[in-house]
């Protein structure tokens, strides 16, 4: 039946959420089916081996590390042919990746590779009746598609925060392999980062947005001060991030980052399907909007009308 194989995101020697909640369902996976063994996956560079202590908390039993200098930085070309490598020694059949910005560059590269198909951005996955089923959201979020993927491998992705990683102390065994990455055509010269203190909205668990109907950029300070009394990350649609109000790594929607927090405050966010289609699997939405005929009430679990000008800085006060 082959191994489950779990690719544990990281960047600058620091674990992404996403690898501790792709390991729970690694685990929920190896209960069903009946697979007992999970290979957990690091690619970077130099000594990563700490990050190991980590993943054993989430239940890693087994950590195969590849590292070379040119993994340092994230190169789809050489992160996919290590990957690939590593699917076919360890005979896995079952990878669970991270729908991330990583993830999504990476995973059709490795499937490339396998000549295997790829299911992305699922927000669950069971083993039913002797085979995997995924769910993942299609037409904008409107409908929910059931995939089953006829072939020896399958991969596929899971979106952010819909699984709730769970602890399970393992002590893991801890592999460290110099590994090659392969021809590499292009390379990263320079990262230029914004603000690194800020959530990754794809990673928060609350999240507060605005839209259009604060007026200007001007305003977002009622955006960021609500965000920072609830601890929350900020977001933005994608009208206000056109328009130059806010970076574009703020935006939520189909053509921007798609989120499921525990709790998304739209602010000024009239609810077009595009936006809807990046947070419709929050868990709980709340909207503040002067329209009471905006869409976003239709899919909004609690509702404010009115002037957002007014709202925010009493909810600010009370919070």
């Amino acid at each position: 039946m082959g191994n489950i194989l779990v690719f544990a995101e990281q960047r600058n020697n620091e674990l992404k959420k996403i690898a501790f909640e792709n390991l729970t369902l690694a685990r929920k996976l190896s209960q069903e089916s009946g697979i007992s063994d999970i290979i957990t996956i690091l690619i970077g560079s130099g000594d990563i081996g700490a990050l190991a202590a980590d993943l054993g908390r989430f239940g890693a039993g087994k950590i195969e590390a590849y590292t070379h200098p040119d993994l340092a930085i994230y190169n789809g070309q050489a992160y996919a042919k290590v990957l690939a490598d590593a699917i076919k020694e360890h005979d896995a059949k079952i990878i669970v990746m991270g729908a991330t910005a990583m993830g999504k560059d990476l995973a059709p590269r490795v499937g490339a590779r396998l000549n295997c198909p790829v299911a992305t951005d699922c927000i669950s996955a069971n083993w039913i009746n002797g085979e995997l089923q995924i769910v993942r959201p299609i037409y904008a979020g409107k409908v929910r598609a059931t995939i089953r993927l006829k072939s020896d491998i399958q991969l596929f992705t899971v979106r952010p925060n819909v699984v709730v990683a769970k602890e399970a102390p393992a002590t893991p065994k801890y592999l460290s392999h110099e590994t090659d990455p392969g021809t590499v055509t292009s390379k990263t010269s320079e990262i230029i980062s914004g603000d690194t203190e800020k959530l990754d909205v794809t990673e928060a668990d609350i999240i507060v947005s605005g839209g259009r109907g604060l007026k200007g950029p001007e305003n977002f300070h009622l955006i960021e001060s609500l965000a920072k009394k609830l601890g929350a990350a900020q977001g933005a649609s994608r009208a206000v991030v056109d328009a130059g109000w806010r970076p574009y790594s703020e935006q939520v929607g189909q053509t921007g980052k798609t989120v499921s927090p525990s709790l998304y405050i739209a602010v000024g966010i009239s609810g077009a399907i595009q936006h809807l289609a990046g947070m419709s699997s929050s868990k709980y939405i709340v909207a503040i909007n002067k329209d009471p005929e905006a869409p976003i009430f239709k899919f909004a679990d609690y509702g404010v009308v009115g002037d957002a000008f007014e709202i925010l800085p009493k909810l600010i006060e009370e919070l």
